[in-house]
């Protein structure tokens, strides 16, 4: 039997309340993540019993889902702990801010090479979460404030998460949908991505010194744009599975000739830099070598990121090796459930499986042991605690991941709550009978920036709303290529704001409860990307 879920006023209005309910406290009161993300499980739960039809069974299956689901996610968030302390104990981010300073001198350039290109690098190969959990403590290492240092990668790295982690989001896609133009579809939404890409460049700037630093940093941004959004768009007529790895690496291995550039090697002019420490990297690195020499070269310090990105490519790309270590999944039992407006979610063995041994957090486990035990055979520890004191290990990890756990474990309950009661389905409902056709088209990729601000995930995001997009496609005769587009783009450019991924950086940050400035300087500049994503959609539309 089909669902059939109210869209009036009323419940519409109460679907979105959990909602807004989260960010109101998060931004406008600036709550800590801990503390909102209860708040608005609480309300999205009483809301399902009440308004939904949903007998307590249904809510007690979606809350068992969003703990395995968050499962997944805590899985990233402890072992990315784990090596940012690591290698943070050893004196490798010290290191690391010595030695940077050395390789180019200009802040502008090394903010867009960590918070955008090596970002999504990381998306492309691991995701997940993966390229904020490491790339924020890096930028934190060059002088980059905590609150900037969360939403550069944030901004950076949203628009690899369609076809990065080796296109797994669109997998998921054609796994849950019929796509009949699968080219048209691949290339309309690498075509979107494309604005995210070029946009994400040109906030991260304005995040680092506003105009000044957009004209400062336009050449490179044009260039790294053209390798990342034209190099995918281009490869996605070839193989979509790849078409972001070969573009993120493309745009990696030309930072190096780019740092050679003598606009971008030496300082740059004088601007007013919002995102820098009063006191820049490079004369906090001049001030440090005075005082004492780096206890490590630069290799050593940048070593357990290049563990980590060796383990990765040689676990998912060499395929006898994928298709081994991916043999082995890991998924829970749970029974059917249905609500009373007919919501239905069939019984199944195996929720929501993944492959453990082929895991994001897995390869940081991996790379974290790896570079434990060559720091500590070759003494590091030891001398970087006779220069500064030094908490244990399991101190540094416990300490940002248990807030962070409550934040993921509320967000990702939250998600499978709203999924189950019906929650969803009405908000989407909703917007396409208020809408005509071209108005739909224009808020597709709203529809993906809330699936993905709600499950922290490009690919949840799809599979929870791919199909509602095309069956109302096909209802307003909308091509639906250029629909799932939009949604595809939108789910994509959700995570700058997804709170569960915020709570990832803010964590590894060391500012955990501020979760709210951060989401400050990304949704404003999100909300204008998605405003361009919905121009961008009614051009295919109408075209």
């Amino acid at each position: 039997m089909e669902a059939n879920v109210p869209t009036d006023l009323l419940h519409w209005l109460a679907a979105l309340l959990p909602i807004a309910l989260l960010l109101l406290l998060l931004v406008g009161f600036r709550w800590k993540s801990t503390e909102a993300g209860p708040v608005g499980l609480f309300a999205a739960i009483i809301i399902s019993l009440l308004l939904f039809r949903t007998p307590l069974e249904t809510v007690t299956v979606a809350v068992g889902k969003g703990v395995w689901d968050s499962i997944f996610i805590l899985y990233v968030i402890w072992p990315a702990l784990l090596l940012y302390v690591v290698a943070d104990r050893a004196g490798a981010f010290d290191s690391l801010r010595i030695g940077i300073t050395r390789f180019s001198k200009n802040n502008m350039f090394l903010v867009l090479a960590f918070g955008w290109v090596f970002a999504s690098f990381l998306q492309g190969i691991a995701g997940f979460g993966v390229p904020i959990a490491v790339v924020a403590p890096l930028l934190l290492a060059i002088g980059v404030k905590p609150i900037f240092a969360v939403a550069i990668p944030l901004m950076g790295h949203a628009w690899a998460n369609m076809f990065g982690t080796i296109a797994v989001s669109w997998l998921a896609t054609n796994a849950v949908i019929d796509i009949a133009e699968p080219v048209r579809t691949a290339w309309e939404t690498a075509a979107l991505l494309w604005i995210v890409n070029i946009v994400g460049g040109l906030t991260i700037a304005w995040l680092y010194g506003r105009g000044a630093a957009i004209r400062h940093a336009l050449p490179v941004i044009l260039i790294i744009s053209l390798i990342h959004g034209g190099g995918q768009f281009a490869l996605v007529f070839w193989n979509p599975v790849v078409s972001n790895f070969i573009a993120g690496t493309t745009a990696l291995l030309l930072l190096y000739p780019l740092s050679r550039w003598s606009r971008y090697n030496q300082p740059h002019e004088d601007m007013a830099v919002q995102a820098m420490s009063e006191e820049s990297s490079r004369e906090a690195a001049e001030r440090e070598e005075r005082t004492h020499e780096p206890v490590m070269g630069l290799s050593m310090a940048t070593f357990p990121y290049i563990v980590l990105t060796v383990v990765t490519l040689g676990g998912l790309l060499i395929p006898p090796i994928e298709a081994a270590l991916g043999a082995v999944e890991v998924g829970l039992p749970f029974a059917g459930v249905t609500t009373g407006y007919n919501v239905t979610r069939e019984a199944t063995d195996a929720y929501s499986p993944f492959a453990i041994f082929t895991h994001p957090g897995t390869f940081l486990v991996i790379s974290s042991i790896i570079a434990w035990v060559v720091y500590r055979l070759k003494g590091y520890y030891a001398a970087w605690s006779r220069i500064k004191e030094q908490e244990s290990i399991w101190k540094g990890v416990s300490d940002g991941a248990f807030p962070a756990s409550v934040a993921v474990l509320s967000f990702l309950t939250m998600a499978t709550v709203f999924d189950h009661s019906g929650q969803t389905q009405t908000l989407a409902l909703g917007i396409a009978a208020a809408t005509p056709p071209v108005g739909y088209a224009f808020a597709s990729n709203f529809i993906g920036v809330l699936g993905a601000f709600m499950t922290s995930s490009n690919t949840a995001s799809n599979v929870l709303f791919s199909g509602l997009q095309q069956s109302v496609a096909q209802l307003q005769d909308l091509p639906t290529s250029s629909i799932i587009a939009g949604q595809s783009a939108g789910g994509a450019l959700g995570n700058a704001i997804a709170p569960a991924n915020v709570v990832l950086g803010t964590g590894t940050t060391g500012i955990s409860g501020q979760e709210g400035a951060v989401l400050q300087k990304t949704l404003p500049l999100s909300l204008i990307i998605a405003v361009l994503l919905g121009i961008g959609t009614i051009i295919l539309v109408t075209t």
